[in-house]
């Protein structure tokens, strides 16, 4: 959540950022209910002095006029406490749903207005007709997306042989990397409760996004990033402590409520998929350098993959509703003649922080202040399937992975 101070003290300035961020965003209705409800709660707190004097009082004695008294303002207490508790719950609701602030740099506008930073190699080619992955895996069966829909339905891809090696292989090679750049390995679970979901965003703005097991009162995590949120939940670090820093590999599972265009077909968009994540926590004084060191750390890898790739600083339309800054590392595909993201990096500030009540002290004896935290892919595993597939595919239809991932497939069994 955004600062509550901000809504009360810098009204026009909020305005501009999340008119900036999310035009729809009803502004209005927060700041209205924001004022509404301080007003209350001043009123409620003056009523309860008034009825506590007047409890004083009667410890004198109880006159007629006394009583009146009392159950008049005891009468009006209730009611405007009964008028808080429902303006407060529309608050927090708007609240919940009121996106980040993009920072100063971010551009405006909407994908259109995405920014590339960076560019990192060139265009393959090739002296033969390019095929997509689909084509590809004709010849090489890695995956079967009839197998995996006849048990769980449509996108749903059922992995085999080379196509398992591979994934294992890159997970062990992103893992490596992760943890040569700082960041320490976690296993997380795959199920989370909604307290969690709520700590990192996803609640409200993104219900129906995710699986449910509502007979467990769990849902299945979107992204690992959901689970590291919430690994210090009301957790009070010394800023000596930080940064924490995690890299943790799952599945992740998404609805993907809504149709798959044309570009979107096979392995690009799935509702469950390997990922190896990475997540930070430190002081809101190196945040941005954080960043850095998470592309710095995506990039890496792509650089021993030997894959042409660029960067992107996106707009604040296209930025996550969680995210203050984002930058996607957006790798080129042949078969598809298009650049698809493969690790989205973002800084979050005190957002998350906020909801989950993570902080940290500079001394002892300090005020506790809240943590910056961030994240980003490192890297999906599917798309970057793709990527290797069409980089490295042979006029026959086979494929010839990098030295260094070929090494890592062999060792693995």
């Amino acid at each position: 959540m955004i600062d509550r101070s901000l809504i009360k003290d810098n009204a026009e300035t909020l305005k501009t950022l999340i008119s900036k961020k999310e035009p729809g965003f009803d502004v209005g209705q927060l700041i209205e209910l924001e004022q509404k409800s301080r007003s209350l709660r001043t009123s409620v707190e003056e009523l309860r002095k008034e009825k506590n004097e007047l409890a004083k009082q009667g410890k004198k004695g109880i006159t007629p006029e006394l009583r009146e008294q009392s159950i008049a303002i005891g009468k009006k207490l209730k009611e405007q406490e009964k008028e808080l508790e429902t303006v407060e719950a529309g608050f927090k609701q708007a609240w919940l749903t009121c996106p980040n602030l993009p920072q100063e740099d971010v551009p405006e506008g909407n994908k259109e207005s995405n920014k590339v930073t960076k560019t990192v190699g060139e265009k393959p080619s090739y002296s033969f007709d390019v095929k997509n992955h689909l084509e590809l895996n004709e010849t090489n069966k890695w995956f079967d997306f009839q197998a995996g829909a006849n048990i769980a339905g449509a996108q749903f891809p059922f992995y085999f042989e080379d196509g398992v090696k591979l994934i294992y292989a890159l997970t062990h090679l992103m893992l490596k990397n992760n943890k040569k750049h700082g960041f320490s390995p976690a296993l997380a679970p795959v199920l989370i409760n909604e307290q969690g979901l709520y700590n990192s965003g996803n609640l409200p703005k993104f219900e129906g996004d995710f699986y449910r097991l509502p007979e467990d009162d769990l849902c299945l995590i979107p992204t690992a990033e959901v689970s590291l949120t919430n690994l210090h939940a009301k957790n009070i670090f010394m800023a000596d402590e930080l940064p924490r820093r995690y890299t943790s590999w799952t599945s992740c599972f998404r609805r993907e409520a809504g149709g798959y265009g044309a570009s979107d077909r096979g392995l690009i968009r799935i509702h469950q998929f390997e990922k190896t994540e990475l997540f930070s926590i430190t002081t809101p004084e190196h945040s941005n350098e954080e960043l850095d060191r998470m592309i710095t750390c995506a990039e890496d890898l792509l650089q021993q993959f030997g894959l042409h790739y660029q960067i992107s600083l996106l707009a604040a339309q296209d930025c996550s509703f969680q995210s203050s800054k984002t930058f996607d590392i957006e790798v080129w595909l042949p078969g598809q003649k298009e650049y698809y993201e493969v690790s989205s990096a973002s800084n979050c500030l005190d957002f998350q922080a906020r909801r989950a009540g993570i902080r940290y002290r500079t001394s002892k004896d300090s005020k506790p202040q809240l943590v910056h935290t961030l994240n980003a892919s490192s890297l999906a595993v599917p798309r970057l399937m793709v990527a290797l597939m069409e980089t490295y595919q042979q006029e026959d239809g086979s494929i010839k992975l990098p030295p260094v991932i070929q090494e890592a497939m062999d060792n693995l069994w």
